[in-house]
């Protein structure tokens, strides 16, 4: 089974509660963050290339490690374990920065290249940013269902975050129930 079957079969057993969701107010995201706080048209997804800063702050103090080494390695505080430190903290920080993709494609070019996929018109749709591989590749899930009331198909689409390429994709016919959804409100009985 594959990524996205697997969140599509996760997908069918949820059940979402909105009268027991509590916020507290340290529960907030910071305000660059929030797209509903800001114009849509100047909201842009934060780039994941800035996992390069924290590897850039890595191999420097790996370096800075190996030199106290070599210029202090006649006193008592310093010794050769210092090195195995630098070793990992240089490994650390490289990978970091590998991983540091620059995010090319945003959610509104992701959601286009998924709606060419799947070849139904689409209504409802979300983006979720997620990575995948070793190297934490950007990759954006997009939810889609059809146009039609109640909708009648879904589908999973990964898009590429780094080249915009569809990565994967699965369209099903809506398991749904919405025979209790009546003008968009559920009827509780």
């Amino acid at each position: 089974m594959g990524a996205v079957e697997g969140t599509l079969a996760r997908l069918n057993t949820l059940t979402v509660v909105a009268d027991d969701v509590t916020v507290s107010e340290g529960d907030e995201l910071p305000e660059d963050l929030q797209p509903a706080l800001v114009d849509p048209e100047d909201y842009l997804f934060p780039n994941n290339n800035r996992r390069r800063i924290p590897g850039v702050l890595y191999v420097l103090s790996a370096a800075l490690l190996v030199a106290v080494v070599f210029v202090y390695e006649d006193s008592v505080l310093v010794n050769r374990g210092l090195l195995l430190g630098a070793l990992l903290l240089a490994a650390i920080g490289v990978y970091s920065f590998v991983a540091g993709w620059n995010l090319d494609v945003d959610e509104r070019d992701a959601l286009v290249a998924s709606v060419n996929e799947v070849g139904f018109p689409v209504g409802h749709a979300s983006a979720q940013m997620g990575w995948r591989g070793l190297l934490s590749r950007p990759t954006w899930r997009i939810l889609l269902y059809s146009a039609d009331e109640p909708p009648t198909k879904r589908a999973l689409v990964l898009v590429d975050g780094v080249k915009g390429h569809v990565v994967e994709s699965i369209v099903e016919d809506n398991p749904e129930d919405w025979s209790d959804v009546v003008d968009g409100e559920r009827i509780v009985s």
